[in-house]
């Protein structure tokens, strides 16, 4: 990849680039008043936000925004860029040891590739653009509990720089990256060097945050304070994992899917076992799980591309449909005949459990089935981050006028690059959007020692309207990680926990300084679809020491957990809300099952998922086919992530 010299910036010399030839290289620009020598306090100044931002008329509070290097050695260009909100006048800009008890927080949005703008300008930051690309006032924003920085990283992401081969290779770099980038950060605000940082984020971020806790921990004197991580709806393990593993779960709880269809849910049922995915969950759990492996592959190239970003994602449900439109236009006595013949092929032709076509690839063939026999999404519409949403096409969530006005980015110092909300990130050892890193989920279990021996919590959080990064995933990488010298939780979570209004918001369960919440009625973006709820859980259970949920002794040596055990929550399954919404835009119609359709699934759901099922399961290509988990997997690199907020 040929570079050419471009501009040499003689006010600094960190800020001295080389410009790719590559179409997505970019450079920093030096504003007026920029600063000569290192970062110091003097900069603050600089970097603060003063100009009017366009359609924000109300008064923000301070806030700082611009960008500094990663200290990359050979590659000066490399910056990232920050925007940060003050809690308080003055909490930002404090001197050296000064509120050391006061903490910050940082945002992280995921991909890989996509800008932590989304995240600042759509779910919790200050500003809320609507769909008509206006600003309104979010009165939820994290930035209202403690000083909140939102980072576009890895380098090259959002407003962040790079040089045409200055893309991060993998996870480790990327950590130390970023690691560079804090040493320079708390040069210009030195009071976060020594208060307690809450490291938060939501999605590829569960790449991300275990990655640079990996990198901090191998400092002998790393530049902040790492006090908590918190991963939303998190890619902790591979993508087998987060997205097929939980198929079976996902249509327990929105069993409307498959139109409530028992016939169905008992052939994905088979097959989910058949490949290997019913891992069973115990407290504690009593050994490490298999690696899982995609055996056999679809047909197709399994790669995450044109699910794992919203707007791929739509165009990918509409190459389907249209394809398939034919059958969408049959009288409904036809298409349940249709959907028998799809039963006929899949389960019984030839005496093959698989269809080859799908392969083990269940989450693409439950998607195909809903578009093709599952009213209102044979409409064409589905979001696979929240579920009861078929609205087609969905409200715009679109930051990027607000973002590209030169009014912005001039007031947030940005570089003369076009933001864009994801891109598929050119990771230099492969093709864009292929991560070559090891799953995080490989050292989980040593991040956690390193984690118990020096204080720092982990909390692990999702939505339970999440169909795509799902909750039972995440329960899987917690059951498989060994924490405080036990693996996994000892108890199954089912304390529910309740927000400001006295609502039931979810399950909440804490053990040995990890915690688990679960929300009721979101899916991926939380602090967007549940803001009042995402504020209250950040100050409760990740700012605070709520105890809600925590397991302890009491004197006598029984087992306490604080908030009470609710057997009701004490499932596998949080089963979703009965209404499913569709239309377009604003404008939305509700579907609701009839009642006796609902009864009969219930009843059958209730024996259907009991543990020890035996029923008789066929088999195919010589394998055998048993209730027991198959033991004999090989290890599956991290798949295809692409844009994932």
């Amino acid at each position: 990849m040929g570079a050419r010299l471009v501009l040499c910036l003689s006010a600094l010399a960190v800020f001295q680039t080389v410009r790719a030839q590559d179409g997505n290289s970019s450079y920093p620009n030096p504003y007026s008043g920029m600063p000569t020598g290192d970062y110091s306090p003097a900069w603050q100044s600089y970097f603060e936000v003063t100009d009017p931002l366009p359609n924000v008329t109300w008064t923000l509070s301070r806030s700082f925004a611009g960008n500094i290097p990663v200290n990359r050695p050979g590659h000066p260009n490399n910056t990232l860029f920050f925007w940060g909100f003050e809690s308080q006048n003055g909490s930002l800009t404090a001197a050296a040891g000064e509120r050391s008890t006061e903490p910050w927080g940082i945002w992280l949005n995921g991909g890989p590739g996509s800008s932590s703008m989304v995240g600042l300008t759509l779910e919790n930051g200050p500003i809320r653009i609507g769909p008509n690309y206006g600003a309104t006032q979010n009165n939820y924003s994290w930035s209202t509990l403690a000083d909140y920085i939102w980072i576009d990283q890895p380098v090259g992401t959002g407003f962040s720089t790079a040089d045409g081969t200055g893309y991060v290779t993998d996870e480790d770099l990327m950590g130390t990256d970023f690691m560079g980038f804090l040493s320079n950060l708390v040069k210009v605000f030195p009071s976060l060097a020594t208060r307690p940082l809450y490291l938060t984020g939501e999605s590829y971020a569960g790449a991300y945050i275990p990655y640079i806790t990996k990198t901090y921990f191998g400092m002998e004197n790393p530049p902040v304070n790492l006090r908590k991580i918190a991963i939303g709806d998190g890619t902790m393990g591979s993508q087998i994992e987060f997205m097929l593993l939980p198929v079976v779960t996902v249509l327990e709880t929105y069993p409307q899917i498959i139109g409530y269809n028992t016939s169905v849910f008992e052939h994905f049922q088979a097959i989910s076992h058949y490949c290997g995915y019913d891992l069973n969950l115990s407290y504690p759990q009593p050994s490490h799980f298999p690696t899982l492996q995609l055996n056999p592959a679809p047909q197709y190239p399994f790669t995450a591309a044109d699910m794992l970003n919203k707007k791929s994602f739509a165009a990918h449900v509409a190459s389907r449909y249209a394809s398939q439109s034919s059958g969408m236009k049959l009288s409904k006595r036809d298409r349940e005949e249709k959907r028998e013949e799809w039963m006929m092929k899949r389960v019984y032709n030839s005496g093959q459990l698989i269809d080859p076509y799908y392969g083990c690839d269940v989450y693409d063939e439950m998607v195909d089935f809903a578009l093709n026999f599952t009213f209102p999404w044979t409409l064409g519409g589905i979001d696979v981050y929240d579920i009861p949403d078929t609205l087609n096409p969905e409200v715009p969530q679109d930051p990027s006028v607000f973002l590209n006005d030169n009014r912005t980015r001039a007031a947030l110092h940005a570089p003369l690059k076009t933001w864009i909300e994801s891109i598929p990130y050119p990771f230099i050892t492969g093709q864009p959007g292929n991560d070559p890193s090891v799953e995080p989920m490989a050292f989980f279990t040593d991040m956690a020692t390193n984690a118990t021996a020096k204080n720092v919590s982990v909390v692990i959080y999702s939505g339970n309207d999440d169909s795509l990064v799902t909750h039972r995933g995440s329960q899987v990488v917690i059951q498989n990680t060994t924490f405080g010298g036990i693996q996994g939780f000892t108890r199954k979570p089912s304390t529910p926990w309740y927000d400001d209004s006295g609502n039931f918001a979810g399950i909440v369960h804490q053990e040995r300084n990890w915690t688990y919440v679960l929300f009721q009625g979101t899916g991926h973006l939380i602090p967007y679809l549940k803001p009042a709820a995402a504020l209250t859980f950040l100050r409760e259970f990740v700012l605070g020491s709520n105890t809600t949920g925590l397991v302890t002794t009491s004197s006598n040596g029984s087992v306490i957990v604080v908030g009470g055990e609710n057997s009701t929550l004490a499932e596998d399954v949080m089963p979703g809300q009965k209404e499913v919404y569709y239309g377009s835009l604003t404008t939305q119609s509700t579907t609701v099952w009839p009642s006796a359709t609902i009864a009969a699934w219930e009843s059958f759901i209730a024996t259907a998922t009991a543990t020890g099922s035996t029923r008789a399961v066929s088999s195919a290509g010589g394998r055998e086919v048993g209730w027991s988990v198959v033991s004999a997997l090989v290890m599956l690199p991290v798949l295809v992530f692409v844009s994932m907020w």
